[in-house]
C-alpha cells in the first residue's frame, strides 16, 4: 500500500491468530498502490495469505460490500463469494460490521489472493487482453480495474 506500511501478527490472541493489516488486505479486496509496484504488493499479500487459515483479519476500513461487488464481477460463479456476500449484506442491514474476516475465507473469495485461479486469470484477460497468466500481470490488471470499478 505504502513503502512504510507495517502489519502486526499475533500467533495467539484470545485463542486464535490475529492480524492487523491496515490497508494492505481488505475483506474481498486490497489497498491501492500509492507507492511500490504490483509485484511488491502481491508479495505482501502472498505473505499474509500464508498465515494460518484461522487468522482473524482486522483491516482499516469497512469496504467489504464494495469489494465483494467487484469480486463478483471477477468470479460470478464463486459459491463461497455468493454466500459471504449475502452474509455481509445482512450484517450491514443490521448496522453490524463485516469484520474481522479470516485468512481462510479471504483465500476463497478475494480475487487479489486468487491470481492463479483459472477463473480469475480469465476474467483479467477478458478485461485486458494484454494480461498474461503470470500472477503479477493478473494482479496488476485487477488492481487497475478495481481503481475504476463502479
Amino acid at each position: 500500500h505504502t513503502a512504510g506500511h507495517i502489519a502486526f501478527y499475533a500467533a495467539e490472541a484470545e485463542g486464535t491468530p490475529l492480524l492487523f493489516c491496515g490497508d494492505t488486505l481488505f475483506s474481498g479486496g486490497c489497498g491501492r498502490l500509492f507507492e511500490g509496484t504490483p509485484a511488491q504488493m502481491l508479495d505482501s499479500l502472498t505473505r499474509l495469505a500464508a498465515l494460518p487459515a484461522a487468522t482473524r483479519v482486522c483491516c482499516t476500513h469497512e469496504y467489504t460490500l464494495s469489494n465483494l461487488k467487484f469480486a463478483q464481477a471477477i468470479e460470478p460463479d464463486n459459491s463461497d463469494l455468493a454466500a459471504y456476500t449475502q452474509h455481509c449484506q445482512q450484517q450491514r442491514s443490521l448496522n453490524f460490521p463485516t469484520l474481522p474476516s479470516s485468512i481462510g475465507l479471504e483465500k476463497r473469495i478475494n480475487p487479489f489472493l486468487r491470481t492463479a485461479e483459472a477463473t480469475v486469470v480469465q476474467s483479467a484477460r477478458n478485461h485486458e487482453p494484454a494480461t498474461t497468466t503470470d500472477a503479477v500481470s493478473v494482479f496488476a490488471t485487477l488492481r487497475t480495474w478495481k481503481n475504476n470499478f463502479k
